[in-house]
């Protein structure tokens, strides 16, 4: 089957702001996204204490922005998403927020330049499984790590595929049962359908092997949990 375009993830995303603008639930779809949202606050702010700068690429509705804020208050803010009306809610909670810029980027984060060393933190939440091919995961992280500045931490929340055809199947089938006591049968099927047709997840290791690939030498997981994880690097 083949995936869906950025167009087509575009219009979805447009349609749905509402369902990514809770705070305390996160990406309800997500196993464990308050949690991981809380752990990528906090872990920001320990390793980053004097950070003034924010990236979030793939910000949705702002759900990390402002859970960083709380552990680092007033930080200049970048926003990058494809979906127009996800921007502007927000940049509209944002602001409200933080007494720093908010910055807007509409987009799609392999083609949009970020520059060189202009970001303390930056946080990439369910986002990067819409990459296609090794070549683009790299080319994109090697964007993170030079738009890093010196000490600067990036951390993702995102699906995760496995290496091993079993594991991956128990899994899929965790997930499975943790999305029928979300919404029922119904609901299960539907975020199955979503995935086949939009996502491509990349195993954990391989991730983490990409990362040191383009320059961090210090990587860390911080939770995993069934098909998701939460992980990340610092650069030196």
């Amino acid at each position: 089957m083949p995936k869906s375009t950025v167009e087509e993830i575009r219009a979805r995303f447009d349609a749905d702001v509402e369902r990514f603008s809770n705070l305390e639930t996160g990406q309800s779809a997500a196993i464990d996204s308050p949690l991981c949202l809380e752990l990528i606050a906090q872990v920001s702010s320990a390793v980053s204490p004097h950070a003034k700068s924010l990236l979030d690429v793939g910000c949705g509705a702002g759900n990390y922005t402002l859970k960083l804020l709380q552990a680092l208050p007033n930080l200049d803010c970048t926003l990058v998403d494809l979906s127009l009306p996800m921007l502007e809610r927000a940049r509209q909670r944002v602001e409200a927020a933080t007494s720093g810029p908010v910055h807007i980027l509409q987009g799609d984060i392999r083609d949009i330049e970020l520059g060189e060393a202009r970001f303390d933190v930056i946080v990439a939440a369910a986002v990067l499984h819409h990459l296609r091919s090794e070549s683009e995961w790299l080319a994109v992280f090697r964007k993170f790590h030079q738009a890093l500045t010196t000490g600067g931490c990036l951390w993702v929340f995102d699906m995760v595929e496995h290496t091993l055809a079993p594991v991956q199947n128990l899994m899929t089938t965790h997930y499975g049962d943790y999305l029928n006591e979300q919404g029922g049968a119904a609901y299960r099927d539907k975020v199955f359908a979503y995935i086949e047709k939009e996502d491509t997840p990349t195993p954990l290791m391989q991730q983490l092997d990409w990362l040191r690939t383009v320059g961090f030498e210090k990587r860390e997981v911080l939770h995993k949990s069934s098909c998701f994880a939460a992980f990340g690097a610092v650069k030196d």
